[in-house]
């Protein structure tokens, strides 16, 4: 009890000094109360995090921007069968939005991020390794299609595991959400590519 009501009074302490803020901004002249109004839910739900929060969006982003590079490695070759790169459109234009999106929570939180410091690791997520993405790389047509796929199951099952975590230790609201939305749209798109490698 003791522990929520100091929460409780340091969140109080922070939206008074916020009005108080936007009050001050307002008298002298460098804002109206319109252009400075009092912080939304939205934007208290992105200042509330946790660790795990925090962890997902540092790890989910070097997979996303791993699934956007085996996207575009696919869509750059000839004779790649057409439904794989239509997925392989779709799966870029889901994941790089949300890349953008957890970057924004990432800076909000004052968290600082590198981009090396997880690309190219092996860390039990479904990402590639450098000898995957050789083998896509190197792959063509039929051969490429179905590396893609094989390998993108993996990787998405990966995905989904992760954030299933998420969904069951995150604090934060859009962090959650986004989460239970990386299941939805990965587990179908699991279903679709499995259906597709038994198709070619």
């Amino acid at each position: 009890m003791h522990k929520h009501f100091r929460t409780m009074t340091i969140v109080s302490g922070v939206v008074a000094s916020a009005i108080l803020l936007a009050g001050c901004a307002a008298q002298d002249g460098t804002a109206s109360p319109s252009q400075s109004p009092v912080p939304s839910a939205s934007g208290a739900a992105v200042a509330d995090f946790n660790a795990a929060d925090e962890m997902f969006a540092t790890m989910m982003i070097p997979h996303h921007e791993q699934a956007v590079e085996m996207a575009d490695v696919l869509l750059a070759k000839d004779g790649a069968d057409p439904r794989v790169a239509d997925l392989a459109q779709q799966i870029k234009d889901a994941q790089g939005p949300e890349i953008e999106t957890m970057r924004g929570w990432l800076e909000a939180w004052g968290v600082e991020y590198e981009d090396s410091s997880m690309g190219g690791m092996d860390h039990g997520d479904g990402m590639m390794t450098d000898d995957d993405m050789r083998q896509l790389e190197d792959a063509e047509g039929a051969e490429a299609s179905r590396l893609f796929l094989e390998q993108m199951v993996v990787h998405h099952e990966g995905a989904v595991e992760m954030a299933e975590v998420q969904v069951e230790t995150g604090q934060n609201a859009e962090a959650v959400s986004l989460a239970e939305q990386v299941i939805e749209d990965q587990t179908s798109e699991i279903e679709t590519m499995q259906e597709l490698l038994e198709q070619l």
